[in-house]
């Protein structure tokens, strides 16, 4: 069994002392860190009842803002929770609380929508009668270099996502359960997250991020009916179409993906985080990012940077 404190997480951050200090967007005023608190009544607290959204803040600008909104309006809407807020609002309150941070970049944001207070402790939601609880924690963030250096361990876990039925994986809520569960079986397994099936067995994604291998120049991933609805993810694979790279969103099995030439995970805190081993196997002959890791990042990079600029002249 590896080291578990060799590890580390997709989320890994390097410390920054300016966090025990932040202040945070709650209900429309913006208060200091030790005085952001919600009911233990709320709905979020509760029942785990409530969507939230992930965001990163590069030159003053939030990157595929109008992006990050639409999964997040979309999926409100489908549980009829009103956010009670615009999306221009949502900006507006953003972008108050990174000016009282001193924050322009290296910023991450977890932007988080309950049901809000409940009258009784209780699962109906016509107990939440208040209206919603708006939270935004935004904290100075930057990916540790390990994570590009040494890449993630995986290890393969019964727990599987995610049926559609059931709780869709499409949306961001935060009934997070299922994916804590599978980073348990992953850490007990001595790894450092999961590698998660869907319901017919085919590789899926991690508890934490979505998950893409190469094989022979050709980027795979899931179909995409079983896996998160990741912004970051669809830029990768809108990229790989505009610049020539051969990407297929399909089933694959754990064997190919072992078998592969480089494989690597997307979202919004680490971008393109290359993976070093599933389930101690090491994949690839190379150490941190592939080649073709490497030039896919790069053109991330490139997009952020046009994503921003454009936002800048749109909104002034």
């Amino acid at each position: 069994m590896t080291n578990k404190t060799d590890g580390h997480s997709t989320h890994d951050a390097e410390e920054d002392l300016r966090n025990q200090d932040i202040k945070i967007f709650l209900n429309g005023k913006i208060v200091p860190r030790a005085e952001a608190v919600v009911s233990v009544y709320d709905s979020g607290f509760m029942l785990g009842d409530g969507m939230w959204e992930g965001l990163r803040l590069y030159d003053g600008q939030w990157a595929f803002f109008d992006e990050h909104m639409d999964r997040l309006f979309n999926s409100c809407k489908s549980v009829s929770l009103d956010i009670g807020m615009t999306k221009e609002e949502i900006l507006a309150a953003l972008n108050a609380t990174a000016v009282a941070n001193g924050m322009t970049s290296d910023a991450h944001c977890r932007l988080m929508i309950t049901r809000g207070p409940k009258v009784k402790p209780f699962q109906h939601p016509g107990l939440s009668r208040s209206g919603p609880t708006v939270v935004a924690i935004l904290e100075h963030s930057k990916p540790v270099d390990s994570l590009q250096k040494k890449g993630i361990r995986l290890a393969t876990v019964p727990q599987v996502r995610g049926l559609p039925m059931s709780q869709d994986a499409k949306y961001n809520s935060h009934s997070k359960l299922n994916c804590v569960i599978a980073c348990l079986q992953a850490e007990q397994a001595g790894a450092d997250e999961a590698l998660m099936l869907d319901p017919h067995g085919f590789v899926n994604t991690t508890n934490a991020c979505n998950f893409f291998i190469v094989r022979r120049g050709e980027v795979w991933t899931s179909t995409g009916d079983y896996c998160m609805n990741g912004v970051t993810r669809q830029k990768v694979i809108d990229l790989c179409r505009a610049n020539g790279i051969p990407v297929l969103e399909k089933n694959y099995s754990l064997y190919e993906a072992i078998g592969a030439d480089e494989a690597f995970l997307t979202g919004t805190f680490g971008a393109q985080t290359p993976v070093a081993e599933i389930d101690g196997k090491r994949i690839g002959e190379h150490d941190g990012a592939g080649p073709m890791t490497r030039r896919i990042r790069a053109f991330y990079k490139e997009l952020v940077a046009q994503n921003v600029a454009e936002q800048r002249i749109a909104r002034g």
